[in-house]
């Protein structure tokens, strides 16, 4: 029985994933480019595959379609707007996700990019190698506000850490948990309320139809010119070009993203900003996450593929 694994962290630092997946008695396909697959490459790869261990990389209809003998996909990881899934339950395949596996490195990633952009670390560290010393102000995070947008386990655990920087939180989630948001002061408010009062707006819900550039030019025209945008959940909830326009006008103080619509971007002028931290889609990649998301990816595969370990 032939798998595909495409994640480039999976088994990156604990090789005995693939032990696991050879001891059941599967064929592993690995994806050996370094980077994120693309339609084409998916097609060609996971044509023989009964399973798949599935990251970012897309798992449309015209793959999907080409995945004849396909019955299971673990996600390694929450977010599932890049498979069909409507096509899945046409077809009666399975999907797993690992829920909780990097929760807390996915928070803690936010609380960076919160910091680094507030601080501008990476602009006085830039600076500082140059031997600059010159001092550069920038904006405090402890006592402002923050609002979560999207309270499942990621948003939760921003809360959580956003108490310990005694800051108001407001919140918005379609399923709101009342016992967690009355235990960590967190204000229910709407998207609109959220954009027009909070210092730090930090996006964690899904994307689909209805979140789809949740962040829009009328949003962003609502906000503090102190207002910092931190997106580590998925590109398409904010609108690129109305972010990229406000960040060179300097319309809000900054942005830390660790997603874009094209990873890396071609588009250069989202590389001559200094009010803005990119990353590498890395918030989950810490040795620990990696590692809980691994084993839960495998766990998840050989259960739907109903195999023993």
């Amino acid at each position: 029985m032939n798998i595909l694994v495409t994640p480039r962290s999976f088994g990156k630092n604990n090789p005995e994933l693939f032990d696991r997946l050879k001891a059941a008695g599967l064929n592993v396909i690995r994806n050996e480019t370094g980077g994120i697959l693309d339609e084409k490459s998916m097609i060609e790869l996971i044509a023989p595959c009964e399973g798949v261990i599935i990251g970012v990389d897309p798992l449309n209809a015209k793959v999907l379609d080409a995945a004849k003998n396909l019955v299971a996909i673990s996600k390694y990881g929450v977010g599932l707007d890049n498979i069909d899934l409507a096509l899945c339950r046409e077809r009666g395949i399975r999907v797993s996700r690992t829920v909780g596996a990097n929760s807390n490195a996915v928070a803690d990633y936010a609380l960076a990019l919160m910091l680094a952009v507030a601080r501008k670390v990476c602009l006085i560290d830039k600076r500082c190698h140059e031997k600059d010393w010159s001092k550069i102000t920038g904006i405090d995070l402890y006592g402002k506000t923050l609002g979560i947008i999207g309270l499942g386990a990621i948003g939760k655990c921003v809360a959580r850490r956003a108490n310990g920087f005694s800051m108001k939180i407001l919140g918005f989630d379609p399923c709101w948990d009342d016992d967690f948001c009355t235990q960590m002061n967190v204000e229910r408010a709407d998207i609109d309320r959220i954009c027009r009062e909070a210092d730090f707006i930090s996006l964690h819900c899904l994307l689909n139809d209805e979140t789809a550039n949740l962040i829009n030019e009328r949003r962003i025209g609502m906000m503090k010119k102190n207002a910092i945008i931190i997106n580590t959940a998925r590109a398409g909830l904010i609108d690129g070009k109305a972010l990229l326009g406000a960040l060179e006008r300097k319309a809000i103080y900054g942005a830390g993203l660790d997603v874009f619509g094209q990873e890396p971007p071609e588009n250069r002028a989202w590389y001559e900003l200094d009010n803005l931290v990119m990353g590498s889609h890395c918030s989950s990649s810490t040795l620990g996450a990696t590692e809980m998301m691994g084993n839960m990816a495998v766990t998840n595969l050989l259960n739907d593929l109903n195999l023993p370990e």
